[in-house]
C-alpha cells in the first residue's frame, strides 16, 4: 500500500473522522451556547468543577476494568517511564526554544509549555478513539505529568521552595487517587481473592474488586459517569473560548511562538523520540500508546500552569493569552495529529 493510499484511507476512516468532528461540533456548541448566553460566565467553572471532581476520576478508575496480561503490563511500565524521563528533557528543550527570552518571561513560557492540559483536553479525547485501554495508558503516562507540574511547576512559578500543602494537593486529587486506586486493582488482580461470577461465556473467575465483574451495579453508574468527561470537556472549553478576546490574543507575538511551540514542537519531539525507542527495542510502545502519548503533549496551556501565572503575578495576562491560543491551535491541530498518528500506524512500525 503506497502513502497515498494510507492516508486515504485514514482520513475516510468513519472512527478517525467521527472522533475529530465530536470535539470540534461540541467545542462549538460550548462556545455558541455561551456567545448566546444558554451558558452562563460561570458555567465553564461548574461544568470544570464536575469533570475534575467527578467524570475523570471515574474514567480514570474505571479505564482499569480490563484483564492484564504481559503485553499491557509492559505497555504500561514503560509508559509510566516515558512519562517521567519526557518531563526531564522537556525542561532542558524548553530552555533551548526560548534562549532569546531573559528572566520571568522565559520560566513563564518553559512552564506553560512543558505542561499541557492532558486531563482537561487530552484524556476526553483519547479515551474516544481509543477506548478503555487509551484512557488506562493515558492515566499512567499521566502520573509523571503530576508528579513534575506540582512540584517542578509550582517551585518555578511561585518562587519558593516546596510546600507541604501543595504536596497534599499532588497526592490527595481526585484524579490521582482514582488512578492509582485503579492501578493497584489492575497490576494485583490475579494475586486478589477471586469469586466467581456469570458471564455472556459462562462462570468466570474474577478478582473481587473487579467491579464491572462483581459490582455492575457500582460500576454501571461510574461508567456512565465517565462517558461524560469528554462532552462536558469539550462544551466547556468551547464556553471559556467565547469569554477572550482573540484580537488581543493574535496580537501578541509570543503567544504565537509558544502556540506552535507547545502543540506542534513537543509532541514531534515526542514522536520522533518514541519511534527510535521502538525501532531500536530499547523502550517499544504499541500503537495505542504511542497515539496516547501524541495526543496527551498536543494539549494546549494546563489549566494549573495558567493558574500559578495568575496567582503568583507572573506574565499573568501573556499566559492568559497563550492559554487561549494555543487552545484555538490545538483544536485546529489535532486532526492533522490524529490522521497522521493512523498513517504512521498503516507503515506496520508497530506490533
Amino acid at each position: 500500500m503506497s502513502l497515498g493510499e494510507i492516508i486515504i484511507k485514514t482520513i475516510t476512516d468513519n472512527n478517525v473522522i467521527s472522533a475529530i468532528t465530536s470535539s470540534i461540533f461540541i467545542i462549538l456548541l460550548g462556545f455558541y451556547f455561551r456567545k448566546k448566553n444558554i451558558l452562563n460566565e460561570h458555567a465553564a467553572k461548574i461544568l470544570s468543577t464536575v469533570i475534575l471532581s467527578g467524570a475523570l476520576p471515574a474514567l480514570a478508575f474505571t479505564s482499569f476494568m480490563q484483564d492484564i496480561n504481559g503485553e499491557s503490563l509492559k505497555q504500561g511500565m514503560n509508559l509510566l517511564i516515558w512519562g517521567i524521563v519526557i518531563y526531564i528533557l522537556l525542561i532542558i528543550i524548553s530552555k533551548l526554544l526560548y534562549f532569546k527570552y531573559k528572566g520571568e518571561k522565559q520560566d513563564v513560557l518553559r512552564v506553560l509549555t512543558i505542561f499541557g492540559s492532558t486531563t482537561f483536553f487530552g484524556i476526553p479525547i483519547v479515551s474516544v478513539i481509543y477506548g478503555a485501554e487509551g484512557a488506562m495508558y493515558a492515566a499512567i503516562f499521566n502520573i509523571g505529568y503530576r508528579i513534575f507540574l506540582y512540584s517542578y511547576g509550582y517551585i518555578k512559578m511561585s518562587g519558593l521552595k516546596m510546600e507541604k500543602k501543595n504536596i497534599a494537593t499532588m497526592f490527595m486529587n481526585p484524579i490521582v487517587i482514582a488512578t492509582f486506586l485503579g492501578l493497584f486493582i489492575w497490576l494485583f488482580q490475579n494475586s486478589l481473592p477471586h469469586i466467581s461470577v456469570n458471564t455472556a461465556k459462562g462462570i468466570k473467575e474474577v478478582s473481587f474488586l473487579r467491579i464491572d465483574q462483581s459490582l455492575p451495579w457500582l460500576y454501571k453508574p461510574m461508567d456512565y459517569l465517565a462517558k461524560l468527561a469528554s462532552p462536558l470537556a469539550w462544551l466547556s472549553i468551547g464556553a471559556t473560548l467565547a469569554e477572550t478576546s482573540l484580537k488581543d490574543a493574535m496580537q501578541t507575538k509570543e503567544a504565537w511562538y509558544y502556540s506552535f511551540s507547545k502543540i506542534i514542537v513537543v509532541p514531534f519531539i515526542n514522536l520522533v523520540f518514541l519511534l527510535v525507542l521502538t525501532l531500536t527495542n530499547i523502550l517499544p510502545v504499541s500503537h495505542v500508546a504511542f497515539a496516547t502519548v501524541i495526543i496527551m503533549m498536543a494539549t494546549p496551556t494546563a489549566t494549573v500552569a495558567a493558574s500559578y501565572a495568575i496567582k503568583f503575578d507572573r506574565e499573568a495576562l501573556l499566559s492568559s493569552n497563550c492559554s487561549f491560543l494555543s487552545t484555538i491551535v490545538a483544536v485546529i491541530a489535532m486532526p492533522f495529529w490524529i490522521i497522521l498518528i493512523e498513517v504512521i500506524k498503516n507503515l506496520h512500525i508497530f506490533h
